[in-house]
């Protein structure tokens, strides 16, 4: 696999499987995803949210007509920066025997380009304290730690 045969489109139904299974490849997604057949329907229920939503987009990364990797971009209105709109990327994945051969990148460049084109003054991502390799990664292409998250799950 090349540079040259990855191509960023818009997620399918028939991608979500490869998606769910990108999501639960580490310590973290383990704990959170149920990869089983068939996948929960609850999955398919969101495809269909974000699928629907104009301010949502989900893409993945193809090679030789696999998936290898996806990202969502959300795009927010809100009243801070005077009105500013803002990109909020999430569920950044590359499968990991494809990691180090610039899917990653691609997704990222895709989706800063993307939020660009739709009107955005910036792009925000949050990634767990403990993905210390994904923290370097997000540097590397320009991101700066700004803030801290915090979480409260129901």
């Amino acid at each position: 696999m090349n540079d040259k045969s990855i191509s960023i489109r818009d997620a399918r139904r028939e991608d979500v499987p490869a998606i769910v299974a990108m999501l639960a490849d580490d310590h973290l997604g383990r704990g959170r995803e149920r990869v089983e057949e068939p996948l929960p329907a609850a999955y398919y229920s969101a495809f269909e949210r974000i699928e629907r939503d104009p301010n949502l987009t989900l893409v993945v990364a193809e090679s030789e007509g696999r998936v290898v990797g996806c990202l969502q971009l959300a795009v927010l209105s809100g009243i801070s920066s005077q009105g500013g709109i803002r990109g909020l990327l999430e569920d950044v994945r590359v499968a990991s025997d494809c990691r180090s051969r610039g899917i990653g990148e691609r997704l990222v460049q895709w989706a800063v380009t993307e939020a660009k084109a739709r009107g955005c003054n910036l792009v925000e991502l949050l990634t767990h304290q403990t993905r210390v390799d994904a923290q370097r990664f997000y540097k590397r292409l320009g991101f700066a730690a700004s803030h801290v998250g915090m979480t409260v799950r129901f």
